[in-house]
């Protein structure tokens, strides 16, 4: 029993730091009682899933073929699994193997997000010519490499740092429009902050690639464990270079607005099994909830 109750704190830790839970709960219970917002089971959020103690070793998990987190929880372990956007309302299952194989169930809530609307004035950050669109074929390759980056160590905890104190300018979601035409929904968090201020290490972590991209502009990758990633973006100069151990707030760059950007801002995400999900849903509470902006 008493290995059970270390479990459940441990667990509550990462996910709160001001919760400690007693048992393991069921994936909307969970979200409760470590202080997660309600109804992070949507397209863009998260579910935790107790998973069945089996053996020594710890159980892996899958969702739609990726790897998820999987941490500590009682005498047994619970996934942490990122619900792609365009996940349609309705059951989902994940794949587990510890000392046998079982497949687990959720159900997803819908969820429909703003709309946001833009002017871009470099219509090549719009409508790219040809040139443009083979560097950024190659930029998603290189960013997909990032974000679909493993590592078996664990986070030391789900609860992220603001990486940069500001107004929140557009929240995740957005489905946007640049110029009238119809874009990809809005996959980070933007701060309306001014060129050249810090922005911090929202957890410890390794630095696993920067670069300089033409819708990201400048732009940092720190891994945190298990496929938990935060992206910074719109950059003016980077500090940090792959390789590089950061602490939490640690100085990785300065703000910016390189790339497509209507005015300097950081543009905030992050990733669990190679999902964008919302930062909102890791950031500290009580939390503002964020309003759309012309960032």
């Amino acid at each position: 029993m008493q290995a059970r109750a270390a479990g459940a704190f441990a667990l509550a830790m990462l996910l709160s730091p001001s919760v400690s839970p007693t048992q393991p709960p069921g994936p909307s219970a969970a979200a409760e009682s470590s202080g997660l917002p309600a109804g992070a089971n949507v397209p863009g959020g998260f579910v935790v899933i107790p998973l069945e103690a089996g053996g020594a070793d710890r159980p892996t998990a899958s969702f739609n073929g990726r790897r998820v987190l999987v941490i500590p929880d009682g005498e047994g372990y619970a996934a942490i699994v990122g619900i792609p956007l365009k996940t349609a309302p309705g059951e989902q299952r994940i794949a587990a193997r510890g000392a046998t194989r079982k497949t687990y169930p959720f159900q997803v809530e819908p969820k429909r997000y703003a709309e946001q609307r833009l002017t871009i004035t470099d219509t090549r950050k719009v409508n790219p010519n040809p040139e443009d669109q083979a560097r950024i074929a190659r930029e998603m390759k290189r960013i997909a490499a990032a974000k679909a980056h493993w590592s078996e160590q664990e986070p030391d905890s789900l609860r992220l740092d603001l990486p940069a104190r500001g107004r929140f300018s557009s929240p995740f979601g957005l489905r946007r429009f640049f110029n009238d035409q119809e874009r990809n929904p809005h996959s980070g968090l933007d701060i309306a902050i001014g060129t050249g201020t810090p922005v911090l290490a929202a957890a410890a972590g390794t630095v696993i690639d920067t670069g300089d991209y033409f819708f990201n502009g400048r732009t940092v990758f720190v891994d945190h464990g298990q496929g938990f990633l935060t992206m910074y973006c719109h950059l003016s100069e980077i500090r940090v270079q792959p390789g590089d151990r950061v602490g939490r707030g640690e100085r990785l760059a300065l703000s910016g607005m390189t790339g497509r950007a209507t005015g300097p801002h950081l543009h905030f995400s992050v990733v669990l099994n190679d999902t964008m999900v919302d930062p909102a849903l890791f950031l500290p509470l009580p939390n503002s909830p964020p309003k759309a902006g012309a960032r």
